[in-house]
């Protein structure tokens, strides 16, 4: 709008000038009008804060309690109104946290347990190790050897008293000659059993060493996989569903629940309290007044070429014509909009130096240099 008004008041200007020489009056010094150079673009922008948000309800319900009042500090995550139908599905909420937060300390008790079994596993298995190192195994695999050749040799002893029995057994049982052959076939037979007897003695002796052992080491890999397994969430679609069913429960809660989506101000309530409210009622608007930001709403295709990121940009509110602030491009859309046969796209402005004046919404000329 405002450069319609600057052109017209430069050709009224000349206009003037034209008919005072053709009217050979006086020549007048003419009133000093800003001129725009060719090189700079005028445009009409709308202030806006750095971040803002018109909240709703997404369900219908009666406005219970409103906790904020315009101009009040909140935080994110602030519960700024309620609706009366919150009630249920706050407690919803508190019995899905309650039930994620379990299952978490479970897990988090389980996987304690099950490192303490593995350190436990490791030390059984250090003990077996050394016992098996410590075990002098070239030694007992020679009494080992040695025993087999005992054995060996009973059972061919055994194998010859039988051989001398057999000539006798037919024989009276008194008879000194069966008893002897019969004596000597059951000595035989001890001197055997005793021989077997050193032998598994001396091989358990290194079996047992290394069964332990090996049997440790079985202990300490199952407990790591165990712990290791932990670590991924023993209870991963337990907590998986817990987890849905917690967001699901705080999901039905925004319906009847608005919640500060950021920190800033209350900019307006427009609810209160006993008043019926649907999705198309706007509750609430909050806004980060920190910062300010611009949107031009008229810059044509002709001037959007000569514009850039990091430009600096010269600001005057409409509502405070002696106030110049000062600017930076941020973003030129690359998206367009026609109106009225003109193609216009918008350019985003960093203020860079705001004002306390400053109010959400004022419309603004903005002079890119």
């Amino acid at each position: 709008m405002k450069k319609n008004i600057l052109s017209f008041i430069a050709l009224f200007t000349a206009l003037a000038l034209i008919l005072v020489a053709c009217g050979n009056q006086p020549t007048a010094t003419p009133a000093t009008v800003d001129a725009v150079s060719p090189n700079q673009v005028v445009a009409e922008g709308r202030l806006e804060p750095i971040r803002g948000a018109n909240l709703s309800f997404q369900a219908r319900g009666v406005v219970e309690e409103v906790l904020v009042g315009d101009g009040n500090s909140v935080k994110q995550g602030d519960v700024l109104i309620r609706l009366t139908n919150a009630g249920g599905a706050e407690a919803q909420v508190v019995i899905a946290q309650n039930a994620y937060d379990t299952l978490l300390r479970n897990e988090s008790g389980d996987r304690a347990k099950l490192w303490q079994v593995y350190m436990n596993a490791q030390i059984a298995r250090g003990n077996a190790e050394k016992k098996w190192d410590d075990l002098n195994v070239d030694d007992i695999e020679t009494n080992i050897e040695d025993d087999k050749a005992i054995v060996e040799d009973r059972q061919q002893d055994l194998k010859d008293r039988q051989e001398d029995f057999d000539k006798y057994k037919d024989l009276e049982e008194d008879n000194y000659k069966r008893t002897n052959a019969e004596n000597a076939l059951e000595q035989a037979q001890d001197d055997l059993n005793r021989a077997i007897r050193e032998l598994e003695k001396d091989t358990r002796e290194r079996d047992e060493v290394r069964a332990a052992y090996d049997a440790a080491l079985a202990i300490e890999a199952e407990a790591k996989h165990q712990y290791e397994i932990s670590l991924d969430g023993p209870n991963a679609d337990q907590l998986a569903l817990a987890k849905a069913n917690l967001d699901a429960a705080k999901d039905t809660l925004s319906n009847y629940v608005i919640t500060a989506p950021f920190d800033g101000i209350v900019a307006d309530v427009n609810v209160k309290v006993g008043e019926q409210v649907t999705a198309e009622t706007r509750a609430i608007s909050i806004a980060d007044f920190s910062a300010w930001t611009i949107e031009t709403t008229d810059i044509t295709e002709l001037e959007v070429v000569k514009l850039s990121e990091g430009q600096t940009v010269k600001i005057v509110p409409d509502a405070l014509p002696d106030l110049a602030i000062n600017g930076t491009i941020t973003e030129i859309s690359q998206a367009y909009t026609q109106q009225g046969g003109d193609i216009l796209y918008t350019v985003r402005i960093a203020v860079t130096d705001a004002d306390p004046r400053l109010k959400w919404g004022m419309t603004v000329e903005t002079t890119f240099q």
